[in-house]
């Protein structure tokens, strides 16, 4: 066993060492990636967040008007019931005709 080592073109302890800075590298990368998508996750969920505020400002103007309409008087506006209906007869109600 001892006479393999003896061979090889390289130390073992060279080898061990590239190993580690190699290994020490990835963990560094993984630690970025794991940074980056935290982020990113943060970022989404913010704007969600500003998402859902300006839709519930427009449901509170939507509200707003509907109550509005709601309780309107239309005849102080000066609107009147119509007297009489008319229908107007039609032949064809398509275009084609």
């Amino acid at each position: 066993m001892l006479n393999f080592f003896h061979r090889l073109p390289y130390s073992v302890t060279s080898l061990c060492v590239t190993l580690v800075a190699v290994l020490v590298i990835a963990y560094i990368g993984l630690i970025a990636i794991t940074m980056s998508y935290a982020a990113l996750t943060v970022e989404f969920s913010q704007s969600v967040r500003n998402n859902e505020a300006v839709v519930a400002a427009l449901e509170q103007q939507y509200f707003a008007a509907m109550a509005h309409i709601a309780k309107t008087d239309y005849a102080a506006a000066g609107y009147v019931t119509p007297r009489t209906k008319v229908f107007v007869p039609a032949k064809s109600v398509t275009a084609l005709r």
